[in-house]
């Protein structure tokens, strides 16, 4: 399913509540292939091993949602946080926290903390809060530095774990006035990410969400090509917290990207 470009309106919209993710059976290297992509750990040794996931902004609402979800569906939780002082946060939900300042982490240093996992999901973001400077070290940098990571594990023929991006409906088109530097550091940043893992071969999905709310998920409606897309969509953070746990807990990843709204589907049958 190809990303769309939704009007500035839906974007804007999004923007507003965005922020308060294995050994390829398609042929060839790691890729898309019709069927999806393959989400199995090539460290996996039995059909029964538990996965190792590394969620990038543990912290965040949505990584707070997941890492319980996780644990319940039988996930070893790696949460990456920055903060020492919410450890405790993250031991509670079942996970084990890893402490890191994510801005100061080199590609090199982002391949040998990837090659341990079987699955990333980088809900990780700033999201102009901070301001644009900030914005641009989080959202563009530190994540394209991730991605530049598990290309040198693909390169070297080492584990290469899947990788989920928590991005927003029509990232990879949309625009906004510069004069506003924090949120066009914010869509710029998305924008390049998403469009740098389209042009990889990496084992990956972009998760797409509209406006995100704090109500309980519901169910799911998720958005084909032909889909109208409008500024009064919504996702409950909740539903984003389910299907991260849904992809990622399969063998085979959807087409990317998946851009979904609340509404009284099954995630199962995402």
């Amino acid at each position: 399913m190809p990303v769309l470009s939704a009007p500035v309106t839906v974007m804007m919209a999004i923007m507003t509540r965005l922020y308060p993710v294995g050994f390829s059976l398609c042929p060839g290297a790691m890729q898309n292939c019709e069927q999806g992509r393959t989400v199995a750990s090539m460290t996996d040794t039995t059909a029964n091993a538990r996965k190792k996931v590394l969620y990038i902004g543990g912290h965040g609402k949505v990584g707070l949602l997941a890492a319980p979800k996780l644990v319940d569906a039988n996930v070893d939780v790696h949460s990456l946080i920055r903060n020492p002082n919410q450890v405790a946060d993250i031991e509670a939900l079942g996970a084990t926290p890893v402490v890191r300042d994510l801005t100061e982490i080199s590609e090199e240093q982002w391949a040998e903390l990837l090659a341990d996992y079987d699955v990333v999901v980088w809900g990780a973001g700033n999201g102009g809060r901070a301001g644009a400077e900030v914005t641009w070290a989080v959202d563009r940098d530190a994540a394209l530095a991730s991605i530049a990571g598990l290309e040198k594990l693909a390169a070297a023929g080492k584990n290469t774990p899947a990788y989920i991006m928590i991005s927003y409906m029509g990232a990879t088109t949309n625009t906004t006035d510069p004069a506003d530097e924090k949120w066009y550091a914010y869509v710029e940043s998305k924008k390049a990410v998403d469009n740098k893992l389209n042009s990889t071969n990496l084992n990956y999905l972009i998760l797409g969400p509209a406006a995100l709310t704090e109500e309980p998920a519901q169910g799911i409606t998720v958005l084909t090509e032909n889909s109208q897309r409008s500024a009064d969509m919504k996702t409950s953070r909740d539903l984003v917290a389910d299907v991260v746990t849904e992809v990622a807990t399969r063998e085979t990843l959807p087409s990317s990207p998946l851009e979904f709204i609340d509404g009284d589907g099954s995630v199962k049958d995402i």
